[in-house]
């Protein structure tokens, strides 16, 4: 069974600025889901992989990438490894991902967990509805290895289901201060991997309101962003009108660009936040 290693942490702003980005375009840049075409995880297992649709990158090269990943019911993996670690978000149904004794702990919508390249597990997605999650790795390429190459590459495998996820609001906690902060819950984010330092890699959770919007950007490198849940809209000055943006899309952003993000759902909106360093979701 798998205790999280380190303690997470989650903040909120209402009518104000949240900073907390990564390589850089001028331009925003929007994929839908429905735009990629799938192709397998693992080309060996044929029919029965799971299969990928990726956002940006590319999983067979050396290259840091995201990918949309599908699960049929009932998937089930036998133990394996894998040569680089990722990272994953649940989008849909449930999936369980631990050691191959490990009793089942199903993850649902908006879980997070870490893989450590080299250690041996089992990947499952429920019966009845099977999962999609969004999976990221920080370079390449994405191979899935026999458990007789197990190894310890250091690092130490985090399974959060969303459930045990703590969002803190501004008024929360004493020591963080929000200009502006108004009794009306706005924005909050949740720290789940990597540092927040000037040009340091790192992913979190953010979450908007339902009707709530803000400008988002990273800090001169090019933010990454996808849609966990909810259903959003992206417009700005390099989008003729507007994106919509279902649960699964995604989206680029940058200082340049800094595109208004509405959360048109009548629920609130996750989105899955990658960046190298810091970024701004700056409330309207």
């Amino acid at each position: 069974m798998r205790l999280s290693a380190f303690p997470l942490l989650a903040t909120s702003v209402a009518m104000a600025t949240l900073s907390i980005a990564g390589p850089a375009t001028a331009a925003t840049e929007v994929v839908l889901r429905s735009e990629v075409t799938p192709q397998p995880l693992n080309p060996a297992r044929g029919d029965a992989s799971p299969q990928a649709s990726v956002l940006w990158g590319d999983i067979t090269k050396d290259v840091p990438s995201g990918a949309i990943i599908e699960f049929k019911e009932g998937f089930a993996s036998p133990p394996h490894i894998h040569n680089i670690t990722y990272r994953a978000v649940v989008i849909e149904g449930a999936v369980h991902n631990d050691d191959p004794d490990a009793a089942t702990m199903w993850m649902g919508p908006g879980s997070f967990w870490t893989q450590p390249a080299g250690e041996d597990h089992i990947t499952s997605a429920i019966a009845e509805e099977g999962a999609t999650i969004f999976l990221e790795i920080l370079k390449g390429p994405y191979l899935v290895q026999p458990s007789d190459q197990a190894f310890d590459n250091g690092e130490k495998p985090v399974n959060l289901e969303a459930g045990n996820m703590v969002w803190l609001d501004a008024d929360a906690i004493n020591w963080l201060e929000v200009p502006g902060q108004s009794q009306e819950k706005g924005a909050e984010v949740a720290f789940l991997w990597g540092s927040t330092a000037p040009g340091e890699a790192n992913g979190s959770l953010l979450k908007i309101p339902a009707g709530a919007s803000g400008t988002i950007s990273g800090d001169g490198d090019t933010l990454r962003a996808v849609v966990i849940q909810g259903d959003a809209e992206l417009s700005g000055a390099d989008i003729q009108g507007s994106s919509p943006l279902p649960s699964g899309s995604y989206f680029s952003a940058n200082d340049d660009s800094a595109p208004l993000l509405t959360c048109t759902s009548d629920a609130e909106c996750l989105f899955y936040v990658r960046t190298d360093g810091s970024f701004d979701f700056a409330s309207r």
